[in-house]
């Protein structure tokens, strides 16, 4: 159910039968609970038009919705705002139906869309580091939102596994071998190094490097199969970074750069035949008077190098190609950081106007900031070095670990401290506004109050804790809702279905969180103030099903970030 919409329904109504049919309606969570669920807005506007008083056109609003079994009561507030308190019958319905279906009383979309969403997109000639993290956590979140609701998602990794660097990477691989016939590569991070060093500062072998370009480009079998060697090691590395942040990432969502190196030619050649690239000083460039300069002069999107070699431009054209012409792309979906936004919008508009991003189909550049260190500069070790992911994470679970140890001695403080752990890092990142900066902090993130992953999953094990103390209790007895804190509660839990279709459609996990956040702090209100355990039967039962709900959708929430919760902590 969609609470919004159904209450919506009913305000239009009011609105058609106050004389002012069409108007646009502004309904909106009400800001405090003592004002009421539903705040409406919109009489103003239509007042204005209309040349009527505000407050008595508002008036005749709450009048007419004073018939409806949903609405308990309208009073107008100012100007013409009107306060909205639903009945408690109908919301205590309403929560009794969404316990007795599977999805916490969320519907799936009624016009299900094929979404490609691109995220993570590490580079395989090294290691995952801290900066993949946030593409990797907000897009498996955005992929998790948009398929619980309905809509067939998939999941593109396109990964770095093409360019000069392989020439580089092969070249020492097959040096070290001729030294050493057993030679295995394990520490990728090292051997990118030392390979560096070797192309920097030695000619010969950087000629070599480049002659191995040539040939992997040109498709010699026995360099494709030490370049076969490289990306495999590297998928490795990052599939065992996805098990362990928990992401629905799989090896057959790779589609790394090479995989469009067929179609790059081609597309700068339908470029050419519409007339849209053009010879520019021997390179192929697009001008795009959408975008000019301080000087009134084009941007040049350049789609082919002097002397013919392909771009991320090239390439990300043959994405859009691929994923809408063959994928049936109806929304896509670029989890990139945010210094790559003027490259998105161009790409787009060159997509537009080829042909291949036709105007019913969605393109959006899912925007991040950058994770900062306390000093306020982008996150690294104390050397000044990039943090590998997985040292991240292992720390994240140590850190944890000794936490729940020290607040229960009896706790399986490695399963808690790996859920706790993980948990934090992703909730930290998801839990604030993606196209912000944020701070990295290891004593907030990992705190059990406040807005943090350890204080909702507690909430959800307190649930759990409080339906096990129960023990044999009425499943299906009537839910009454009398206490204010049980109204309040019961009307959050409602809301799940219209958080999750703004936070998928905005792409906006911190919607979602600060959600979460919300619905567990009214659980310990409600926890709190109302007593169930020794509250008689019909209120213990009715109490014990609130809760349930509320257990329900804190798992299905953060779930649905990619956290993970635990029955006992």
């Amino acid at each position: 159910m969609k609470l919004h919409q159904t209450v919506a329904a009913e305000v239009e109504a009011a609105f058609k039968q106050a004389g002012i049919g069409g108007s646009p309606i502004v309904l909106q969570p009400a800001k405090s609970p003592e004002f009421g669920d539903f705040q409406i807005n919109g009489v103003m506007g239509a007042a204005k038009a209309l040349k009527q008083n505000p407050r008595e056109l508002a008036q005749k609003v709450a009048d007419a919705l004073s018939g409806s079994l949903k609405i308990d009561s309208a009073e107008v507030a100012g100007p013409g705002f009107i306060n909205l308190r639903l009945n408690a019958g109908f919301l205590a319905q309403q929560v009794e139906a969404a316990l007795n279906g599977e999805r916490c009383g969320v519907d799936q979309t009624d016009a299900p869309q094929t979404v490609v969403i691109d995220y993570s997109s590490p580079n395989l000639a090294k290691e995952m580091h801290v900066g993949h993290l946030r593409s990797s956590i907000i897009g498996d979140s955005i992929a998790r939102l948009l398929g619980f609701l309905g809509h067939r998602v998939i999941r593109q990794n396109h990964v770095g596994d093409w360019g000069t660097q392989f020439g580089m990477l092969v070249a020492y691989l097959v040096e070290q071998q001729k030294d050493n016939a057993a030679f295995e590569l394990s520490d990728l991070e090292q051997f990118y190094r030392a390979a560096k060093v070797r192309f920097d500062e030695d000619a010969a072998f950087a000629d070599t490097a480049r002659d191995y370009v040539v040939k992997l480009q040109g498709g010699d079998a026995n360099v494709l199969a030490l370049w076969k060697q490289f990306v495999e090691i590297s998928l490795g590395h990052a599939q065992a970074v996805y098990q362990t942040l928990g992401l629905l990432l799989q090896p057959e969502d790779v589609r790394g750069e090479s995989f469009y190196n067929p179609d790059l030619q081609p597309v700068v050649d339908e470029l050419s035949a519409q007339k849209l690239a053009v010879d520019d000083d021997g390179a192929k460039v697009v001008f795009l008077e959408e975008f000019k300069n301080k000087e009134g002069e084009p941007a040049a999107f350049i789609v082919q190098k002097q002397g013919g070699g392909f771009l991320y431009s090239s390439t990300d054209l043959a994405c859009i190609r691929y994923r809408v012409g063959t994928l049936g792309a109806e929304r896509l979906l670029y989890v990139v950081d945010k210094r790559q936004s003027l490259h998105f919008e161009q790409l787009f508009t060159v997509a537009r106007r080829a042909g291949w991003l036709p105007e019913n189909v969605r393109a959006e550049h899912i925007a991040f900031g950058t994770m900062m260190g306390k000093d306020g500069r982008p996150f690294k070790t104390r050397s000044g070095d990039t943090v590998k992911l997985v040292d991240l994470l292992d720390e994240a679970v140590e850190r944890a670990a000794a936490l729940v140890k020290q607040k229960n001695p009896e706790a399986d403080a490695a399963a808690v401290g790996r859920a706790v752990g993980i948990g934090a890092v992703k909730y930290a990142d998801l839990s604030k506004n993606r196209n912000s900066d944020y701070v990295f902090d290891w004593d907030a993130m990992l705190s059990f109050e406040g807005n943090t992953a350890p204080y909702l999953q507690y909430a959800y094990t307190r649930v759990q804790s409080l339906l096990r103390k129960a023990g044999d209790w009425q499943h299906d007895a009537h839910i009454v809702l009398e206490e204010a804190a049980e109204k309040q509660l019961a009307f959050e839990l409602l809301r799940f279905g219209d958080v999750l279709e703004a936070a998928a459609d905005s792409a906006q996990p911190h919607h979602l969180a600060a959600y979460l956040y919300q619905t567990a702090t009214l659980f310990s209100r409600f926890y709190e103030a109302c007593p169930i355990l020794k509250a008689d039967a019909p209120r213990r039962n009715s109490r014990l099903r609130l809760a349930e709900l509320a257990g329900r959708v804190l798992k299905q929430g953060l779930e649905l970030l990619g956290i993970e919760v635990l029955d006992v902590m």
